[in-house]
């Protein structure tokens, strides 16, 4: 059973929220346009009832977002994950559909999970041909003021893009689970964070060459150009020993040469 459903559409020539349906555990919140008559975009911020998600919570939500529009969903907080109840997990599902020439940004503030958390989410985008998408997603290590790193029991993102005719686009799925021999803060070591954004279509496509020339050059302050007799890429510091750099990023295109799309 659907949790939120949100519809945007043009109205007089301008994106409006036309039809916003929440109940428990999710909240809609459609601030006024008052003020922000220079953009045409609509803000949804989308949270949850006490701040996050307790365990065995099931979320589903869907969005319509018409022909022309521009729409942001986003958040006031990071999304928090409660402990788990035994082997019980939280789930979050969410359906959106981008008609021709509009815009949406899903642009969310991290998860956290608590210790023992386990969570669950699926995002599924259809697009027209000319449809533009933004995706952030991202989780953190954890409450580190309360000692917690990488302690929770499972996180899940799986991300997937489809056309017109259900022809697959982009599937990408996350996975983070504790293990019986290793634990996600022992394969993770150092790193506190883990994000994915991705830029799909023609109106985010100016600012994809620029992502990507910042991507390689701060990758190029903390690597050298392999040697001829080494594949490994190394860190140089002062003293010219290999160390382990403290931010790593990668970025490329996917799909059609004309799909315009980037993570």
């Amino acid at each position: 059973m659907e949790t939120g459903i949100l519809v945007v559409e043009k109205v007089r020539g301008k994106s409006t929220v036309t039809r916003c349906f929440s109940k428990y555990p999710l909240k809609f919140i459609v601030p006024s346009k008052a003020g922000c008559s220079k953009t045409d975009a609509v803000w949804v911020y989308s949270l949850t009832y006490g701040g996050g998600i307790v365990s065995g919570d099931s979320i589903s939500c869907t969005l319509t977002i018409g022909d022309g529009c521009t729409a942001a969903l986003t958040t006031q907080a990071s999304t928090k994950v409660y402990k788990s109840v035994g082997s019980k997990c939280c789930e979050q599902f969410l359906e959106v559909r981008i008609g021709s020439d509009a815009l949406l940004a899903v642009i969310p503030d991290p998860v956290t999970c608590f210790s023992t958390a386990r969570y669950s989410q699926k995002q599924v985008f259809r697009v027209a041909s000319d449809s533009s998408l933004v995706i952030v997603d991202w989780i953190t290590s954890g409450r580190h003021e309360r000692g917690e790193k990488w302690d929770f029991g499972l996180y899940k993102s799986t991300n997937q893009i489809f056309l017109e005719k259900d022809e697959p686009l982009f599937l990408d799925s996350v996975l983070l689970e504790a293990g019986s021999i290793t634990s996600i803060a022992e394969r993770m070591q150092d790193y506190q964070v883990v994000a994915m954004i991705i830029f799909l279509g023609p109106k985010v496509k100016p600012i994809q060459n620029e992502i990507q020339d910042d991507v390689k050059r701060m990758m190029s302050e903390s690597f050298t150009v392999p040697s001829s007799t080494s594949r490994h890429y190394m860190k140089v510091n002062s003293d010219m020993a290999p160390s382990k750099p403290a931010f790593i990023a990668s970025c490329s295109t996917f799909g059609p040469k004309d799909s315009s799309a980037m993570t």
